[in-house]
């Protein structure tokens, strides 16, 4: 089995910003030069998140739309007790969305719907440099 790294930097607008970094992973699963296995999509840090949406003005609306009904930002985070930084909810929700996605691998091509794209969410209260890590294992 091979095991390729490779890293995709975005630079976030700050909360509820989604950007499609799909076509960055299909580049470093063409530089892995692994035909067949998965690719492991995963943001280090407790406020960004990855998944799967069909990247559309709609729905990067809905799913921050959906997300603050869910997890409010205007209530009480013991968060806050700690640190004063005004983000536990930011937490709350990258946590709930997860910081990885593992999407299989066939003929050197992720394995995904007509329109669904891979997408990282940005959870913070602020502008963000984010280094999201591809690794791509298989032959």
């Amino acid at each position: 089995m091979v095991v390729y790294s490779g890293e995709i930097n975005v630079s976030t607008a700050g909360e509820g910003d989604i950007v499609d970094i799909t076509g960055e992973v299909e580049e470093i699963i063409k530089k892995s030069n692994i035909k067949n296995g998965v690719a492991c999509i995963f943001v280090p840090g407790s406020t960004g998140a990855v998944t799967t949406i069909e990247y559309e003005p709609g729905l990067k609306k809905d799913l921050p739309d959906a997300l603050e009904r869910l997890i409010p930002k205007n209530i009480h985070y013991h968060h806050h007790e700690m640190w004063h930084d005004g983000n536990g909810h930011s937490h709350v929700k990258a946590s709930i969305i997860g910081p990885s996605l593992t999407i299989p691998v066939k003929n050197s091509k992720l394995i995904h719907g007509t329109w669904q794209q891979v997408v990282f969410i940005e959870m913070d209260v602020r502008k963000r440099k984010r280094n999201i890590i591809v690794q791509v294992m298989g032959e």
